[in-house]
């Protein structure tokens, strides 16, 4: 990816389909909120671009990754939980408290959700957003 926020057509259509593929082989309630958490991103900021990370035989589809001017976040999936995490997390304002996991470190701050959990989606966007703008201060 360039430092300008962009990849090739091919790049980025790799990204989208390797990320669906993730969502669809998830299935059922991570799938779902993986889903959710991909749409609220896009409507937070539409200029974001997808791309996967840390392709391996064990996990050949990665790791969804969303930047803009640099990472926003990534979206790990375990057997309990759904993770995002911010990876300048520790510098964002967090008003509603999404954050609640990887608290003690210096950098990052990520958003572990469960089963049954629910997303507060303007909180959610609003947090995107912020990371956008720290991106942004720091070109």
């Amino acid at each position: 990816m360039s430092r300008n926020n962009t990849l090739d057509k091919n790049e980025a259509a790799d990204a989208a389909t390797l990320i669906a593929a993730r969502i669809e082989q998830l299935g059922g309630w991570r799938g779902e909120m993986l889903a959710r958490l991909r749409m609220l991103i896009h409507e937070a900021d539409p200029q974001v671009i997808e791309t996967v990370k840390w392709r391996k035989p064990s996990s050949p589809l990665g790791v969804p990754v969303w930047e803009h001017d640099g990472i926003i976040c990534t979206g790990e999936t375990y057997k309990d939980k759904v993770k995002l995490t911010f990876a300048k997390g520790a510098s964002l304002d967090d008003p509603k408290g999404l954050f609640n996991a990887s608290l003690e470190g210096n950098a990052r701050r990520a958003i572990d959700l469960f089963e049954g959990d629910t997303v507060d989606a303007e909180a959610f966007r609003e947090l995107i957003r912020a990371a956008v703008a720290l991106n942004g201060a720091g070109k």
